[in-house]
């Protein structure tokens, strides 16, 4: 298969979108929704659009264990007990006090290219900096950062995903065989740091997480895992995507990197903007436990519902030139951290330290551009936008940093 882009990825969903913005597929029983508020229906209502799919997949221990916490997959009243229980430990306050380990963790990143022209954003920043975040949150050694990165390329890596793919392949016993020696090593390595904060308390994460109760109830270890895995997973590698996204954002709007330099204040807006234009998880599934009618077109009982979060962050009847980066749009509800009861509980994270390494870039160097001599290299967008190598090359700013 050709290598497939962001670019592919978009000019095939406007493509869908002409079709409707809602279109159901009898021979698949699955859906496709492509609107912005026809998302926010499908993500607002988990009664009648499920996130448990377990019984769609072959039964596999390894996954069985790690679901078990992993509240994503979850409906209520269960995800809400869990959540409850996890909001306990990873409050807004946890979140806040990391930002001065963000900066200190940014600059020493960057001070250790410092004089150097060019250097990887993902290697020597974007994946570094969100791990050592979580890993040191969750109390888990730093130090095994490459060991997370081969979890995460293991299972986010899809290579055969695209336009034509099978729904049901995507859950098939040969892609969770495939899958299960990564799922089986991170579920043993945290379940040994749970059982050690177990015998021994501490004040990190885990710890805290062994600790948290709510109407009487605890979480187990194998709950601990899911979600510590989920946090160590998908919390890193939204950031890293994020940071790389925005950097392919601003050499593409050189006059919106200067912009940011002239007025900090923009980041936040700026953040926003790359999250929606270029989202790094691209769908979300759902299945439908009721007949039901989407925007006009009726939704059988048991139909897999994907909603596109890439094209519902472009739908023009809520994004004024949609295509258009602009960090001053407001509002901007997009929806790339999700919607409803399952919005990610990390994302006050992941914009804190996309917000800051992105401000502490632009601070340090007077020029930020994608290095064509060297091949940048990306994910699969059909299954997540992000480059997983981005050279760039770099001009000091006059300045000094600090």
């Amino acid at each position: 298969m050709a290598t497939l882009t962001a670019s592919d990825l978009h000019a095939w969903l406007e493509r869908r979108r002409r079709d409707g913005v809602v279109t159901y597929d009898p021979q698949q029983r699955s859906a496709t929704v492509l609107g912005h508020p026809e998302t926010v229906a499908v993500l607002a209502d988990a009664a009648v659009y499920s996130s448990d799919l377990g019984d769609l997949m072959p039964r596999q221990e390894d996954f069985e264990l790690f679901q078990r916490g992993n509240f994503v997959r979850m409906d209520p009243p269960r995800h809400g007990a869990l959540r409850r229980l996890v909001s306990q430990a990873f409050t807004p306050r946890v979140v806040a006090g990391l930002e001065p380990r963000i900066a200190e963790l940014t600059e020493a990143l960057l001070s250790a290219r410092a004089g150097e022209r060019g250097f990887d954003l993902i290697e020597d920043l974007a994946y570094p900096l969100p791990v050592i975040v979580i890993a040191e949150l969750l109390g888990i050694p730093t130090e095994d950062r490459p060991l997370f990165r081969s979890w995460a390329d293991r299972l986010f890596e899809r290579t055969d995903a695209g336009p034509d793919e099978s729904l049901p392949r995507l859950a098939s016993e040969e892609s969770l065989a495939a899958a299960a020696p990564a799922v089986r090593e991170m579920n043993a390595y945290l379940l040994a740091h749970i059982r050690a904060r177990r015998a021994a308390p501490a004040d990190d994460l885990i710890g805290r997480l062994v600790q948290a109760e709510a109407d009487g109830a605890r979480l187990d270890d194998e709950e601990i895992v899911g979600f510590a895995g989920l946090l160590l997973l998908a919390g890193h590698i939204t950031t890293t995507a994020t940071l790389g996204n925005a950097v392919l954002c601003l050499d593409e709007h050189p006059d919106v990197a200067a912009d940011l330099r002239a007025d900090p204040a923009l980041l936040p807006g700026a953040v926003e903007e790359v999250i929606r234009l270029r989202t790094p998880f691209p769908r979300l599934v759902r299945r439908a436990t009721t007949d039901t009618d989407l925007a006009g077109v009726t939704v059988p009982a048991g139909t897999l519902v994907v909603t596109w979060l890439a094209a519902a962050n472009r739908d023009e009847r809520v994004f004024a030139d949609p295509a258009r980066f602009d960090p001053r749009r407001s509002p901007n509800p997009h929806l790339g951290f999700g919607h409803g009861l399952h919005f990610c509980l990390g994302a006050p994270l992941a914009r804190m330290e996309a917000r800051v390494a992105l401000g502490i870039l632009l601070h340090r160097y007077a020029d930020i551009a994608v290095d064509t001599a060297e091949p940048a290299e990306f994910r699969n967008p059909w299954v997540m936008i992000t480059p997983t190598r981005l050279p760039v090359a770099v001009s000091p700013a006059t300045v000094p940093a600090g």
